[in-house]
Formats: C-alpha cells, sequence, structure tokens
C-alpha cells in the first residue's frame, strides 16, 4: 500500500526548516507573485533556492504557490517566472486560474497542481483537469469523506490533496470577496483581513447609531467565523478514502504551530501504517493540537453538513495552552546545546523540549547560562542565545516550550 503524503505550511526558511524536521514530506511555499499570502514573509529568489537545496538535501519535496486569481497586469511576470521556478527544479507549482494552468503549462514542464480556490467539488471536473494535463487536485473543503471517496473511485489516475487541519472559510474553497468589499484587499489575490472573523451588529435603517446584537448576546456574534479544521481522531477515515496527500493549513502561523501540527499529524499518519492508531494515541495528539494557537475545534464537511458546532458565536480570539521560548541551533557538546530564545524564560521554568518523535523531553531550568561571556543569569529575553544542558537525545532544530500561565488567546 502506498503511504499518503504529509503535505505542511511554510511561510519562511526557519519554517520550511522545522516542518521538515518534525516530518513533513512536502512543504508549500510561496515566491515573490501571484501567491494568497500577501503579508507571509515569502521567498526571495535567493532563499527560494536555498529552500530547493534543503530540500533536496532531505530527499523531501517542494511546491510553490502561483494560487492567486490574477488580474491582466499581473501576468506580465509570470512566463519568466515559471522559467526560473522550473530551472531551479521545484516538484510542482499550485496554480487556481485557468490563465495560470495555460500559462505554466506553455512556457515549463512543471507538475501542476490545481488549488482548493479551483473549487473541485466533482469527479467530472477533477477528471477535466487530468485530461488538461493537471498531475493532481486539491479538493474543496466543502466535501463528505464519501463524496471524495467517490472522486477518487472515478479518477483514480490523478494525485487528490485534501486539507486535514487549520483555518477554514466562510466562503466556498476560500474564494470570498468580503475582504474586497469592506477594506479594498482582495482575498483571491493573497491580502484577506479576514472581516468574517469580526464582530457584527444589526443596525436598522432609520435608527441610526442603535447597534443590536445578531444573536440575543451582549457581547455581540460573530456569525462568520468559523472554527478551525481537525481530523487527528478519524484521520484513519481520510487515508481510507484513497487519497494521495493530507495537506495543513498555516504558512501564516509561527514556526512553533508548523512544528507542533506537523509532528501530530506524522505520529497520527505512521501510526495508521503500524497499526497502533488508537484511542489512547489519539487523544494524547488531540491534546497535544490543544498546545498551538488555535480557534476550537470543528471536523468541518467531513461528515456532510458542518453542524452548529461548527461556527464560533462568542470570540475570534486564539486558545494557546504552551508558549514557544526558543530553539535549539547547536549541540556544543555530548549534553550542552545553544538555544535561541524567542519569548521570555526564566531560572526555576520547566522546559518542554518537542522532539522529534515520541515523547517530548522536560528539563527544570535550575540555571540559566549567557552564552556571550558564560554569565549566569536569573532569565533570558527574546534574541539572546544561552547554554542548555541535557541528554544527548536533542536535536538540531528541537522547539522548546513552557505551559502558558493561566492560558492565552494571543498568537505565538
Amino acid at each position: 500500500m502506498k503511504k499518503v503524503e504529509l503535505l505542511s505550511p511554510a511561510g519562511n526558511y526557519e519554517k520550511l526548516e522545522t516542518v521538515y524536521h518534525y516530518g513533513a514530506d512536502v512543504a508549500y511555499i510561496g515566491g515573490k507573485i501571484l501567491n494568497l499570502r500577501a503579508f507571509s514573509k515569502n521567498f526571495e529568489d535567493e532563499e527560494l533556492e536555498k529552500a530547493v537545496k534543503l530540500a533536496r538535501k532531505l530527499q523531501k519535496k517542494l511546491f510553490v504557490t502561483l494560487n492567486a486569481i490574477p488580474h491582466n497586469s499581473e501576468l506580465e511576470l509570470l512566463p519568466d517566472y515559471v522559467n526560473y521556478l522550473e530551472s531551479l527544479n521545484v516538484d510542482g507549482v499550485i496554480v487556481a486560474d485557468l490563465g495560470v494552468f495555460n500559462i505554466v503549462k506553455r512556457n515549463s514542464n512543471l507538475p501542476l497542481i490545481v488549488s482548493t480556490q479551483a473549487s473541485n467539488t466533482n469527479w467530472a471536473s477533477v477528471s477535466m483537469w487530468r485530461d488538461l494535463g493537471a498531475k493532481r487536485v486539491i479538493l474543496a473543503r466543502e466535501l463528505s469523506l464519501k463524496e471524495i471517496s467517490e472522486i477518487r473511485e472515478k479518477v483514480p489516475d490523478i494525485d487528490i490533496e485534501v486539507f486535514i487541519h487549520g483555518a477554514m472559510c466562510v466562503s466556498i474553497s476560500g474564494r470570498c470577496l468580503l475582504s474586497n468589499y469592506l477594506t479594498g484587499r482582495d482575498a483571491n489575490r493573497g491580502q484577506c483581513t479576514q472581516p468574517c472573523r469580526w464582530k457584527y451588529y444589526l443596525m436598522e435603517e432609520k435608527r441610526p447609531g442603535e447597534y443590536f446584537p445578531v444573536f440575543e448576546d451582549e457581547r455581540g456574534t460573530y456569525i462568520m467565523n468559523s472554527k478551525d479544521l481537525c481530523t487527528v481522531d478519524f484521520l484513519d477515515k481520510i487515508i481510507e478514502t484513497g487519497v494521495d496527500s493530507l495537506k495543513i493549513e498555516g504558512r501564516m502561523k509561527s514556526s512553533y504551530y508548523a512544528g507542533m501540527t506537523t509532528k501530530v499529524y506524522r505520529q497520527a499518519i505512521d501510526s495508521y501504517y503500524n497499526k497502533e492508531y488508537t484511542k489512547e494515541l489519539i487523544d494524547s495528539l488531540k491534546k497535544e493540537l490543544e498546545s498551538v494557537s488555535h480557534r476550537e475545534y470543528t471536523s468541518g464537511f467531513y461528515f456532510h453538513k458542518p453542524g452548529e458546532n461548527s461556527q464560533n458565536y462568542k470570540t475570534s480570539s486564539y486558545i494557546r495552552n504552551y508558549k514557544f521560548v526558543g530553539k535549539i541551533i547547536e549541540k556544543i557538546s555530548e549534553d550542552q546545546y545553544v538555544v535561541d530564545i524567542r519569548n521570555k524564560i526564566e531560572k526555576g521554568e520547566e522546559l518542554e523540549i518537542v522532539t522529534k518523535k515520541g515523547e517530548n523531553t522536560k528539563i527544570l531550568l535550575d540555571q540559566i547560562v549567557n552564552l556571550e561571556d558564560g554569565s549566569l543569569i536569573d532569565s533570558a529575553n527574546p534574541n539572546q542565545k544561552i547554554i542548555l544542558r541535557g541528554d544527548n537525545s536533542l536535536d538540531l532544530g528541537d522547539l522548546i516550550r513552557v505551559p502558558e500561565k493561566g492560558g492565552s488567546n494571543q498568537i505565538d
């Protein structure tokens, strides 16, 4: 049986290193043009070349997004950019627009991957993209397990990819005009301001200035604010539909988010094939997914129409149980490591090292050694580097976290 692929997001080079470190088979990134994360740092040409070299070194794959819905003025640079991507030998480009698809096809031999933005909800459209030369179709998120199985059965000779974790849109496959209408920023060109997450009230035409909750609640209501997709507790059912790739959403999220979600789904996939996908394991993995910034979770459309519990009417804030505090960047002896600090830590805290596989390692921070001069300090702040003593099971790239005191609704 061919093992399903795990595909993770990488909004910058550090996130790319992180998702590969924690077990992604493939990463998807955005370059300079036509990608749907205009506010992400993305990859300049030099970084893109570096990213391809890293993928080759690790024997991983790398996809580049060209999935915006462009206007005429945005097409001029595309042929040369497509030639450039082909010269780098990237493993595929993700496109949503038929015109972009045709330009890529005419100017290169790059493998073409059809974005979820193309709204493929039936086998006939998937079959059409196959006939046009697509290597893979990323299905719309509005599909049930049964519908996905039917598409797989009807079109067995093309790769099928589905989303398994991350933010959900209020609109069909993410194709939304709300941001454009309200703020002038086009979601279909990578500039979404997420107005579906805002709080809305009702105002009657003849009573200006009097605002009424849309739902009878003094706090107002977030009527379009979907919970986040989470499928770890029924991942076996998704794998059994016969899809080829499982995709995590989140190029705008933190390295910690990218690393933790990749680690959890890597473990879930491996446990399925090893016949170790038990309720006990699922419960522990679900708990790990609670550690990253997220809205409340939903199973999305996988079991047909989402119920009332798929919307969060009370808040658009994030939930977070742990704080990301650092990353191991160097090993200087058998049991000593250099840590790049990202959030303040203090002497006496218990650090948790997020290892690549299995149980995490806990270390009591009984002393903090400043790398710069070897002095002992009581706390370390972002951008400082410290020396951490631990056993030899730790690895370069391991992330470090501490429990969030009192919980948090901030993005890590």
